[in-house]
């Protein structure tokens, strides 16, 4: 590993540190980096909480585990934004080109509004059954039109267009004023509610993913000079793309299912992170996974603050900030070349 990805690791996990801290103090209860670290090092064993138990509670119960799970999410999206790009070769693949997002939306909606799962099944639950099913249809449908990448984009497109529109049409004829209202929240992103099993599960399926894709670093690095290049360099393509396929789609199954539909993270933060780490997917993955990470955790925070008490969903957010973003980085690649 050379000094420069040291540096930039080191510099990432510093600043993903720091800002859950600072980010767990800010909203109306008022609460110090001093109160984080006390509540943290007696909830891990390493002291006795001096907090009061309702500001414990706060810190620990409702902060702490929305901030972790921004984070986990934040870097989920961002690894599967910069693998698809590089697999499919398509600068503007980010994770739900699979038509994952909408076949979780599809999948939440039918557990909210039609009752489907009779009680049993919760939303999380009916948003990954959802986005497992879409993820199946577009690799059968991909395959029965040849397998190649474009094909694969257009099965996305197609299956994304197909839940968008069933998700869509279940709300318009079926659900009540209050039920639409709080499903379309959870549709725009939603990181309320988040409990510490939700972290957990999200953490365990993305450090799994991030080991699958790490170890597929120099296939990555050789899929950029297109599959016949890949081919020639010993890589099996079409069992590649497919684990990394599955591999994305299952991570961003799980994160739409305790987050909701949480756009321009996995689009955006893969430039941005290029700029600083070049094209080597050893030394991009790790700091896109801790830029989105970083980035996740400030726009919840400017979500849940911005217009105190009324919260504004995060997927909004990322739009907003998004957006401006992605045009700076194509600015400053035109200027390039």
């Amino acid at each position: 590993m050379s000094v420069r990805t040291l540096l930039l690791t080191g510099g990432g996990l510093v600043a993903l540190v720091a800002s859950i801290a600072v980010a767990v103090t800010i909203g109306p209860a008022d609460i110090s980096t001093g109160d984080v670290w006390t509540s943290v090092a007696a909830h891990l064993g390493l002291g006795e909480s001096t907090l009061a138990p309702l500001r414990d509670g706060i810190v620990w119960d409702l902060r702490m585990p929305r901030t972790l799970l921004a984070a986990v999410c934040g870097a989920g999206l961002a690894v599967c934004g910069a693998v698809m790009q590089s697999l499919l070769r398509n600068p503007l693949a980010d994770p739900f080109v699979l038509g994952v997002s909408s076949g979780a939306s599809t999948g939440a909606v039918a557990v909210v509004v039609l009752g489907v799962g009779g009680g049993v099944l919760s939303l999380s639950g009916g948003a990954f059954l959802g986005a497992l099913l879409s993820f199946a249809l577009v690799l059968t449908l991909s395959h029965a039109l040849g397998g190649s990448t474009d094909r694969v984009v257009l099965s996305g497109v197609a299956v994304m267009q197909l839940f968008a529109a069933l998700t869509s049409f279940t709300v318009l004829t079926s659900a009540d004023a209050e039920t639409t209202r709080g499903v379309l929240f959870w549709l725009l992103g939603s990181l309320t509610g988040a409990d510490w099993g939700q972290v957990l599960l999200c953490a365990v399926v993305l450090a799994a993913a991030l080991v699958v894709c790490l170890g597929h670093a120099r296939t990555l690095d050789a899929f950029a000079f297109g599959e016949e290049a890949a081919a020639g360099l010993g890589v099996r393509v079409a069992r590649t793309r497919l684990v990394l396929l599955c591999t994305t789609a299952l991570l961003t199954a799980v994160l739409v299912s305790c987050a909701g539909a949480i756009g321009f993270v996995g689009l955006v933060l893969p430039h941005a992170t290029r700029v600083l780490t070049g094209s080597g997917h050893a030394r991009l993955l790790p700091a896109t996974a801790l830029t989105g990470a970083v980035f996740l955790v400030w726009v919840d925070t400017l979500a849940r603050t911005v217009l105190d008490p009324q919260e504004v969903p995060v997927g909004v957010v990322t739009a907003l900030v998004g957006v401006p973003a992605f045009v700076a980085v194509l600015y400053r690649g035109r200027r390039r070349t």
